[in-house]
C-alpha cells in the first residue's frame, strides 16, 4: 500500500526538488520507503507502506531495459497466479511483490493487463522511448487517483494535496462540485471541489502520449439484469465467492485485524476470516456507551463466538473531538460531509497500534440493498400518489414537533420521508441520505446553479421506475460507494498508515449480485436477503435479524453541546471570508433553529463545518471563476 504522485514536463521545466516535495505530501500513506523517478519528460514519486515482500519491492520498479517504470498503490490478490502465467512466457522476476507483477503484466498485455488484476489499486507506468504515461484505477474505486490537465501536461496524485503542492495549480472552488456536495454530502466523480482537478473514474485507464490524452473504461458496474436462480443456489454461490475473496484478502506479511460492529456485514467478514486461518484474529470496534445506538453488546457476542483478541474505543464528548475534526480537514483532502469519518478516524488510530492491515464490510449495502433509503424509495413512490396538499399538511404538523437529540429519530426519518416524497424520485433517493434539496440551495448560495447535480441524476431518472431497486443500486455503486464510503475509509485509514481491505468488493461478488433478482436482495422488510439467509445458520438471530444502525455520530446532539463552540467559531471565520459565495443570513438562521431545537439538521451543519474548515486549511478561493474549466491554462501563460 502506497501513495503515488507525478507529473509530465513537456511544456515546462520543474525545479529539481519539485517531485520530492510532492512525494513528501503523501508520506502518511507510505512511511516505510519513499522513492522518485526523474526524466526530462516525466517525474514519478511513491511512498510505500510495506505489506508484501518486506525486504524487496521498493519503488519505483523498472523493467529490465529500464525503459518502463512503475509506481503503484494497492494490493493484487491474484498476483502469484498472474506471475506463473508470465513466467511461463519468459518473464523473469527479482522480487516477490505484486508491484513487479503489475509491471510485467503491462509489458505483456499493455492496457489489457488491468482486466487480469483482481484487487485494489492506482498505478502509473511511464515508457520513456514512447513518451507515454499510463494511469489506471481499480474497478470499484477503492484506491483514489486525482488528475489535473494544464496545457500539454498532466499532474496526478493519490490525494489532492499531491497536486495542490504545485504553486501553478489554482485553488478555486468548483461550482459543479459544490452544488453536488451540498445535496449529496460528497462530490461525485469526475468532479472534485477544486476547479480544474478531477478524479480518474473507477475502472478506467488514461493515456498521456506526448501531450495528448486518451481515456477508456476497462470495466463498468454491471447492468442489473436478473438471471433466474433459486435461493439455495444463490446462497451456495455466495458462500463460495465469499470464501474465495476473503481467503485471497488474507494475503499479508504484516499483522492483520478485522473491524467489527456486531452488524451483519462485519460479522460475515469475521466468520469467513476465522474459517481461513487457524490463528487467533484481532478485532477492533467503536462504542458509544450510554447511547441508544451503541452496538457493544452485539460486538461482544461476536468476540465471544470467535474468540478474538479484541480492543474497543468509546467515542464520547470527553475525547478530543475538536482536534480530530481539525485533522480531518487536512487528511480528507476534500471535506468529509459523511460524519462517519469521525468514528472511522478513531477506529483507524486504535487499529494501527497493533495492525497494518484491516478488513472492513464496505460494499455489502450497495450491492445487496442494505440501506433504509431503498425501502424509502418504495414508500415514497406510494406517497407520491397522494394529493400534494395532504403531504404538505402532514409536514406542517410534523414541523411543530421539537427537534430530537437522537442520532436518527423517528420524527427525523418521517420528516425526511415526506419531504423527499415531494421531490422527483431520483432527487428523493439522494435526499433520504443527503442534506439540502435543489430548491434549498439557492437560499445558501449567491451564484446561479450550474445544473451539475441534475446532470448526475439524469441517467438515474431515465432508468426509473425499473424494478424499483436496480436503478438505485447502480447509481449508488457508481457514486455513493466510490465517492463517499470508500473515500472515507481510504483517507481515515491512510492518515494512520493503515491499509483497509473490503472483501465484499471483489468484482466477482459484484457481478454475481448484479445478476440476482431483486427479491433476493429485499424481500418485505428483510434487506440483503440472500446474505442474511446465508448467515442464519452460523450467526445468532440477534445479529442476522437486527436493523442496520449506521456508523456515524449523534450530530444533532453534539452540535447543541460539545461541538457548539467549534461550529459558531467556524461560521464567524467563514462569514468573514466567503460571503461572496454563501448567504450567511440563511446559514445563521438554520444554525439558530437547530440550537433551539426547532429543527434537527446536525448532518447539514456537519457538511458546512467540514467544508469551511477545509477551505480554510487549503486556502481555497470562493471567488467566481470566469468560466468552468475542464483544462487549466498553460504554465507560464
Amino acid at each position: 500500500m502506497c501513495g503515488i504522485v507525478g507529473f509530465t514536463a513537456k511544456s515546462w521545466v520543474p525545479e529539481p526538488e519539485r517531485i520530492r516535495e510532492a512525494t513528501a505530501t503523501l508520506i502518511h500513506r507510505g512511511p516505510d520507503q519513499q522513492g522518485v523517478f526523474e526524466s526530462s519528460q516525466c517525474y514519478l514519486g511513491a511512498t510505500r507502506l510495506k505489506i508484501i515482500d518486506l525486504a524487496g519491492g521498493n519503488q519505483p520498479i523498472y523493467s529490465a531495459d529500464r525503459d518502463t517504470v512503475i509506481v503503484f498503490n494497492g494490493e493484487i490478490y491474484n498476483h502469484l497466479e498472474i506471475r506463473k502465467t508470465l513466467e511461463a512466457r519468459g518473464h523473469i522476476f527479482h522480487t516477490h511483490c505484486d508491484t513487479e507483477t503489475v509491471l510485467h503484466s503491462f509489458l505483456e498485455w499493455d492496457t489489457g493487463c488491468f482486466e487480469h488484476l483482481r484487487g485494489m489499486f492506482a498505478v502509473a507506468l511511464w515508457t520513456n522511448s514512447r513518451r507515454r504515461l499510463i494511469l489506471a484505477r481499480d474497478r470499484v474505486g477503492i484506491k483514489p487517483l486525482y488528475i489535473a490537465e494544464r496545457g500539454d501536461d498532466l499532474f496526478f496524485a493519490s490525494e489532492l494535496k499531491g497536486i495542490l503542492i504545485h504553486p501553478e495549480i489554482e485553488r478555486r472552488i468548483s461550482r459543479q462540485g459544490l452544488e453536488a456536495y451540498l445535496s449529496m454530502n460528497y462530490v461525485p466523480s469526475p468532479w472534485t471541489l477544486v476547479d480544474g482537478i478531477r478524479k480518474l473514474p473507477a475502472g478506467h485507464w488514461l493515456e498521456w502520449h506526448d501531450g495528448r490524452i486518451h481515456e477508456e473504461a476497462y470495466w463498468r458496474i454491471p447492468a442489473m439484469e436478473p438471471v433466474p436462480i433459486s435461493l439455495d443456489d444463490a446462497k451456495s454461490r455466495l458462500d463460495e465467492l465469499l470464501s474465495q475473496s476473503i481467503s485471497e484478502h488474507m494475503m499479508s506479511d504484516v499483522p492483520l485485524g478485522v473491524w467489527i460492529s456486531g452488524g451483519l456485514d462485519s460479522s460475515t467478514i469475521l466468520h469467513y476470516a476465522a474459517k481461513a486461518t487457524s490463528a487467533r484474529l484481532r478485532t477492533y470496534s467503536i462504542s458509544f456507551l450510554g447511547q441508544s445506538f451503541d452496538e457493544s453488546a452485539y460486538v461482544g457476542e461476536m468476540v465471544k463466538k470467535y474468540g478474538t483478541d479484541h480492543e474497543q474505543f468509546d467515542l464520547n464528548p470527553e475525547q478530543d473531538l475538536e482536534g480530530a475534526i481539525h485533522e480531518l480537514s487536512y487528511y480528507s483532502d476534500e471535506p468529509s460531509a459523511d460524519s462517519g469519518a469521525l468514528p472511522v478516524w478513531f477506529l483507524s488510530k486504535l487499529c494501527r497500534a497493533n495492525c497494518t492491515v484491516a478488513f472492513s464490510g464496505e460494499g455489502a449495502d450497495e450491492i445487496f440493498g442494505g440501506y433504509l433509503t431503498y425501502r424509502a424509495n418504495r414508500f415514497g413512490q406510494g406517497l407520491r400518489h397522494l394529493p400534494r396538499a395532504s403531504l404538505h399538511l402532514a409536514l406542517q404538523c410534523l414541523r411543530a414537533w421539537p427537534g430530537s437529540n437522537e442520532k436518527i429519530s423517528f420524527e427525523y426519518k418521517l420528516k425526511r420521508l415526506l419531504e423527499g416524497s415531494l421531490l422527483p424520485p431520483e432527487q428523493g433517493h439522494v435526499y433520504w441520505n443527503g442534506t439540502f434539496s435543489q430548491a434549498e440551495k439557492p437560499q445558501l448560495l449567491k451564484t446561479p446553479m450550474t445544473g451539475s447535480f441534475l446532470d448526475i441524476l439524469s441517467p438515474l431518472a431515465a432508468g426509473l421506475p425499473g424494478d424499483g431497486l436496480a436503478p438505485y443500486l447502480e447509481f449508488d455503486q457508481n457514486y455513493y460507494l466510490p465517492d463517499d464510503i470508500l473515500v472515507k475509509s481510504d483517507r481515515m485509514s491512510m492518515a494512520h498508515s493503515l491499509e483497509v481491505r473490503p472483501p465484499f468488493l471483489d468484482h466477482r461478488i459484484i457481478e454475481f449480485a448484479a445478476a440476482l433478482p431483486s427479491s433476493l436482495k429485499i424481500r418485505g422488510s428483510d434487506q440483503k436477503f440472500v446474505l442474511r439467509e446465508l448467515m442464519k445458520p452460523v450467526l445468532t438471530s440477534s445479529i442476522t435479524q437486527r436493523a442496520k444502525v449506521g456508523f456515524d455520530i449523534p450530530a444533532h446532539e453534539w452540535f447543541r453541546g460539545t461541538l457548539r463552540n467549534l461550529l459558531l467559531e467556524t461560521l464567524d471565520f467563514a462569514e468573514a471570508e466567503y460571503s461572496d459565495l454563501f448567504r450567511f443570513d440563511t446559514i445563521r438562521n438554520l444554525t439558530k433553529l437547530h440550537l433551539n431545537r426547532s429543527i434537527s439538521i446536525g448532518y447539514h451543519l456537519w457538511g458546512l463545518l467540514t467544508l469551511f474548515l477545509w477551505m480554510k486549511r487549503w486556502k481555497i478561493s470562493s471567488a467566481t471563476s470566469p468560466q468552468s474549466k475542464t483544462q487549466m491554462s498553460t504554465i507560464g501563460s
